[in-house]
């Protein structure tokens, strides 16, 4: 009968472990989906329809690109450096920028 006892309170204890592990991710899951819902509404306010139309296709293209790029730029709108909303034409010059950066690395071979 003990080990009986010793089994189900074993049983009980995985349960409530279970139940706060899935808590935990639920918290997380929902932690998520609001930060997505902020930075989308943050990139509505900053960006004309035509600038967010090419950023969603870097998005589809290059992911994690297009994430660093939302970040930067909401950081710049809440610092107050952008005046006004960033059309399609100031993101391309943002994204030649960035890519002649990116270029500038060279390997030699010795």
């Amino acid at each position: 009968m003990a080990e009986e006892e010793e089994i189900e309170e074993l049983r009980r204890r995985k349960m409530l472990e279970l139940r706060a592990k899935l808590e935990e991710q639920q918290s997380q899951a929902e932690q998520r989906r609001q930060y997505e819902i902020q930075k989308k509404l943050a990139i509505q306010q900053i960006m004309t329809p035509e600038a967010r139309s090419r950023l969603a296709n870097i998005r589809t293209a290059k992911p994690e690109f297009a994430e660093q790029l939302e970040l930067q730029l909401i950081q710049l709108a809440q610092a107050g450096r952008l005046g006004s909303k960033i059309t399609d034409a100031q993101l391309r010059e943002i994204l030649s920028k960035l890519q002649a950066r990116k270029r500038e690395f060279k390997i030699r071979r010795v």
